[in-house]
This record gives structure tokens, sequence and C-alpha cells, in this order.
């Protein structure tokens, strides 16, 4: 972390020295791309928005003071939830989460428990975010001070909680905890909004500065002068993206420009350069690397965009830097993900939050098993989640022999008449 440091502070030197002019203005190759699907994502955002879905639902359940949620009280939550299917269906086809049964006074209202599987399945959570307590500050610091004001709309980090692994009414259980870090604000808008109390320069490091950070700086220099940078973010393009002659050289032209921290200030870049764009690449970069899934959704970096500096248009940046994220419209909705992130599918670096909504998930599929069995048929507990826990393990050693090549060519091309203003259905 101390050469990071270092690193912040070489770059900052070279943006006053005489070539830093010159090199806001490189004249990179302006690319036109098609956009290129990518099966193992699109499925991974597919399954996770049914597992969203479905631990939201537990969480809303957990919540409610009689311990369980009628029919008519989920009714309209079908937009919210971004299902394609009535919240009652959906409850109905995971019999393992969720526990059907009649209301006390209204014998044809339909209720819903969480059954003792979901129940334990929750107390592993609980314990995870305690023991992870510190890593969650430090993230959820670090998105507020990659703002402008270091202040975000509490909506918008409700919003992000689930991407973010922050707690169910974490305002409440979490940030109560540490009143040193954090205060309750009334943004200019007027609505309620967190804010960061101090500056914390141990967090001011990406993940792109940590992932350099065996490089050594006097070679970093030397390469800045050559017109080349030690910081490159990682590619994966498409299979035959990278062989063409327009690319490759759109590439080596991006990497060279200097990479601007997320967490320093910007004022002095002219908002209309290539280095600005980089720049603004660097902070998506670094917000999906925040993200425990690697993913967000646009509309919620939209509802930041203004704290977060990055152009009106930004959905184009996705588009036009396919090496670096994938956009997904699987769910009627847009997801951006980070590439690098992944690998056959599966998240590289899976954060144990994330590992125990797997065993969720898998707890979910075994519902569809049993939906139409009876609640009577349903395995105990620890049998289901052991079986579960095997299950995954068979899953984990299959997964070893995929295919790493899963994007294929559509015919569409992305550039600037791409519908910014599309808005998702969900949001």
């Amino acid at each position: 972390m101390f050469k990071a440091k270092i690193f912040v502070s070489s770059i900052k030197n070279l943006l006053s020295h005489p070539q830093f002019e010159h090199q806001q203005w490189r004249g990179i190759v302006k690319v036109r791309l098609k956009w290129v699907k990518n099966r193992s994502l699109d499925h991974v955002i597919d399954t996770d928005t049914d597992l969203k879905a479905a631990c939201l639902l537990k969480d809303a359940i957990k919540r409610s003071p009689t311990g369980f949620l009628t029919a008519k009280s989920f009714a309209d939550w079908q937009k919210l939830l971004g299902l394609t299917v009535p919240v009652l269906r959906f409850l109905r086809r995971y019999p393992t989460l969720f526990e059907e049964f009649p209301h006390v006074r209204y014998a044809n209202l339909p209720c819903f428990r969480l059954t003792g599987t979901a129940l334990l399945l929750d107390s592993q959570e609980q314990s995870i975010h305690q023991a992870h307590e510190n890593d969650t500050i430090e993230r959820l610091s670090k998105v507020l001070m990659m703002m402008r004001s270091r202040t975000a709309p509490l909506q918008s980090l409700h919003s992000l909680k689930w991407d973010l692994g922050l707690p169910d009414n974490f305002e409440k259980v979490l940030i109560p905890k540490y009143p040193d870090h954090f205060s309750f604000v009334k943004a200019p808008t007027g609505v309620s909004a967190l804010r960061l109390k101090q500056w914390r320069e141990e967090f001011a490091v990406s993940a792109l500065e940590k992932s350099n950070d065996g490089q050594e700086m006097g070679d970093e220099y030397r390469q800045f002068k050559r017109g080349q940078t030690t910081l490159a973010f990682p590619m994966n393009f498409p299979r035959g993206y990278g062989a063409q002659k327009k690319v490759r050289a759109w590439m080596e032209e991006f990497q060279k420009l200097p990479y601007i921290s997320p967490y320093e200030d910007s004022r002095h870049v002219d908002p209309n350069s290539e280095l600005m764009e980089k720049r603004a690449v660097g902070v998506l970069h670094e917000f999906l690397s925040l993200t425990i899934h690697k993913k967000t959704k646009r509309n919620y970096l939209r509802s930041l965009r203004e704290e977060l500096n990055i152009p009106h248009k930004f959905t184009r940046l996705f588009t036009r830097y396919p090496g670096i994220f994938y956009l997904s419209l699987k769910c009627k909705t847009t997801t951006v993900a980070l590439k690098e992130g992944y690998r056959r599918g599966k998240l590289v670096n899976p954060h144990p939050l994330v590992r125990l909504r797997h065993k969720f998930y898998h707890v979910m599929r075994t519902g569809l098993l049993y939906r139409s069995k009876g609640a009577n048929l349903i395995p105990r507990e620890d049998v289901l989640l052991k079986d579960m826990e095997n299950r995954m393990e068979d899953k984990e050693e299959e997964g070893d022999d995929d295919d790493d090549e899963d994007e294929e060519y559509e015919e569409i091309e992305t550039g600037d008449e791409y519908d910014e203003e599309t808005s998702d259905v969900e949001d």
C-alpha cells in the first residue's frame, strides 16, 4: 500500500509536467464497436435477479412485526423486485425458503413466513456481517470518498446495499456504531444522506493501484516519459476483437494516458479531454471493484453520476471499452459488470457473503423440486444444507472444465447514438 500511495503522489507531480497538456489530447482513434453477447455473464445476471429478490423478501419477512407477510402486502412489489412473475407465484416456487399458511382471520388470504432453513441461512449471514464489519466500513467509506462532497443519498445507498454487501437496515444497525466515521445530513436537494466525516487517507488506494503495488516507481516514471504507463487496465476482449488493428491501436493509445486515481481531485482536468474519459473509466472500474458481485445496475450509477463526476452519457463508456466492462440487457434492465472480476462465468475472488448467497440460491433451486410434493416431504434443515453443499462442490469441479470463451458477436454497433435515456424497468 505504501508504494501505491507513492504512485498517487507521482501522478500528481506528472500532472504538472509540461508534457501533461499534450497527454490530455492524444487524439485517440475513435472506434465504433459491435456489442458482443456474453452468455455466461448474462446467465449470472439472470440467476442473481431471482436470488436478490428472494433475499430481499427474506429480509422483509424478518423485519415484519408479525414475522410473516400477507399476499396483499406485497401485491405491488413485482416491479420493485425486478421480477417477471407476480410475487405470490415467485414465493410459491420456493417452499424450502418460504412457508405458506392461511391467515388466522381471513382463510383465503395467503401468508408466508420463513422456513427453518431460511432462518438458519439468515443467522449465518448475520455472522458474516459481524466478522467482516471492518471490511464493510472500508468499502462504504471508499464509496463516499469518491463523491465530490463525500456524501451520498440514503436512497441511493439502499438501492446499492445488495451490491455493496451492506446489512439490511444498515443505517440503524451499522452506521450508529461508527459516529466518528459517518453522520446523517440533509443534501442540498432536501433528501436524507450519509456523509463521511473525515478523509481516510489509508483507504485512498484504488483496486487498480493495489494490483500494481509491486511495480517500481522509477520504472513507472520512465515508462510515462516514453508514452507508456504501468497502471494499465486489465482487458479481456471478445474473441477476434484483440486481433483487429484499429482496436489494438485504440487500446494502446488509451493505456498510454496517465491514470488518475478516483480518489484524487480531478477539477484540473479538461472535462472534454481524453484524459477525463480515462479518469471516468477509472471511477467506474473502482466502483464496480467495490461491489461484492463486481456488477451493478446502470440506474444505480446514474443516481450518483454528478457526485462521481462522470459524463451525463456515461453508458457509452461501457460499450466503448468492452475489454473492461460488459453491458447486459437481461431481465428487462441494464446491468454493467467488471469483466476482470469473472472467469468462466464465476467470480474470481468471491466475498464470504457471496458464497453464502450461493448456498441460498441452491436451497431455492431445491425448492423447485418439492413445490408440488407438499411441505411434509421437504428434508430437514441439516439434511437440506448438507445436500446443497455437496451439490455446490460437484458443480465447482465441473466448472473447472468449462469453456473460457463464451462471447459471441451480435450485429449491434455502439456509438454516440446509444439511447442513454432509456430507463430500466426496475427502479
